[in-house]
């Protein structure tokens, strides 16, 4: 058994390698399979955030180069740049990964909470597409436990910091007074939801939502008391957009640069604030270049970000803690299992031998031997039998001088030393 962990973040790989590298919702059943088939994995799991690409893994041997190859040849991507971009975590190093993921510790934003929800996200579309087994399966319920401790046991989660919330943050230090603004929001998930919240706390004049489904974005404007709109609708709404943030899980860009040069001069060049969240990119990079247009994109939240780290830090070490016991709980599970596994097989090779013997004993007492003759060979055969591989065992690694693996088995068998 292998169980590991690869990918890339933000931490190690820029925003062109990250989005090239994102799986769309819509391939990731087909990329599972694929992933299984074509690097011998027995179990995989892929979580595809705009911040990290991480393939989740248990093969019956480690094949990290095997994967990662596979990961370049999918997404079209240059072999040796992607391998310059990727960790590789394996066994417990994997299962302490995957816990700091899940509890926020390894986020842009430290403790943020959306990534619990992606990484349950995540599990589920592949148990959906039968490539969780027994092993995964007990794996992500072990992370959930643990982020859901940290969670609970820690003050890692108290202030309501996120890329959705540095977002906010950095449009209300542009606009001062959000109650004269409209803001634009396109797309309709967990992280939009999250940007509506805080400009509706922050007193927003006005909310727009656009999403590519009516259906969508009216469920989220009805929360925020906003306008719901279509993706067609939106370069109408950029003319009276103060702000606009997007973050939808497109393949393309949503945004372009004629269209918001158009809303500009309708605007008479007032100026627009934009975030980019998605990876892939929704708005256009050449959109930057305009003279009246701030676009920022996650990685331009960064010193944002990094402002409101501090006050995490310190509820962060305990995280680490909770973390550490959740790794060595789990690898000691696993432990466990292989051992119960091995004791089931070594009692079953046990009562074969011992049925065995049974039926001699029981053939010959038919036969009318004494039954204390038929007992005394009863009681030696079998004695010999379950002592047959223990005792070459132990002549070998006498034989070799592995004076750890002799008393490796003195314990495990309980055997005393006697005095010479």
């Amino acid at each position: 058994m292998a169980l590991l962990a690869l990918g890339i973040n933000h931490q190690t790989a820029p925003l062109e390698i990250r989005e090239r590298a994102s799986f769309a919702p819509d391939q990731l059943t087909t990329a599972l399979q694929a992933l299984c088939q074509q690097t011998q994995s027995r179990e995989a799991a892929i979580l595809s955030t705009c911040n990290r690409s991480e393939l989740y893994l248990e093969q019956e041997h480690p094949a990290a180069e095997r994967v990662l190859a596979w990961l370049a040849r999918w997404h079209k991507l240059n072999l040796e740049r992607l391998r310059a971009c990727t960790y590789v975590h394996a066994e417990d190093s994997a299962v302490r990964h995957m816990m700091r993921v899940a509890a926020g510790l390894d986020s842009m934003v430290l403790g943020e909470p959306q990534i619990l929800g992606q990484m349950k996200t995540a599990f589920s579309v592949a148990r959906e597409a039968g490539t969780v087994g027994p092993l995964l399966n007990r794996l992500f319920q072990a992370t959930f436990s643990t982020a859901k401790q940290v969670r609970t046991d820690t003050a890692i989660g108290e202030n309501p910091v996120s890329v959705a919330f540095a977002a906010v943050s950095l449009a209300r230090q542009i606009f001062s007074d959000l109650s004269r603004s409209q803001a634009l929001l396109i797309g309709a998930g967990e992280t939009i939801s999250l940007v509506a919240r805080h400009l509706r706390d922050l007193g927003i004049a006005k909310l727009v939502v656009a999403n590519r489904t009516a259906e969508r974005a009216n469920a989220l404007a009805e929360q925020f008391a906003a306008k719901a709109v279509l993706l067609s609708d939106i370069p109408a709404e950029l003319v009276h957009s103060d702000i606009v943030i997007s973050s939808t899980a497109s393949p393309l860009p949503i945004l372009g640069k004629g269209a918001v040069e158009a809303a500009l001069k309708k605007r008479k060049h007032k100026p627009i604030f934009m975030v980019d969240i998605a990876v892939p990119r929704d708005i256009e990079p050449q959109i930057g270049e305009l003279a009246d247009v701030y676009l920022y994109t996650v990685d331009d939240l960064q010193q944002v970000i990094q402002d409101n780290i501090k006050s995490r830090q310190s509820a962060a070490l305990a995280a680490e803690e909770l973390v550490l016991c959740g790794t060595s709980a789990f690898m000691q599970q696993l432990r466990e299992r292989a051992a119960a596994s091995a004791l089931r097989d070594y009692r079953a090779q046990a009562e074969r031998l011992r049925d065995e013997e049974l039926g001699k004993a029981s053939r010959l007492l038919a036969a009318g031997q004494s039954p204390d003759a038929v007992l005394a060979q009863l009681a030696r055969t079998l004695t010999n039998k379950l002592l047959h591989a223990p005792t070459v065992q132990l002549k070998r690694f006498s034989a070799e001088g592995r004076a750890d693996a002799l008393a490796i088995a003195q314990e495990m068998l309980m055997i005393k030393e006697t005095s010479q």
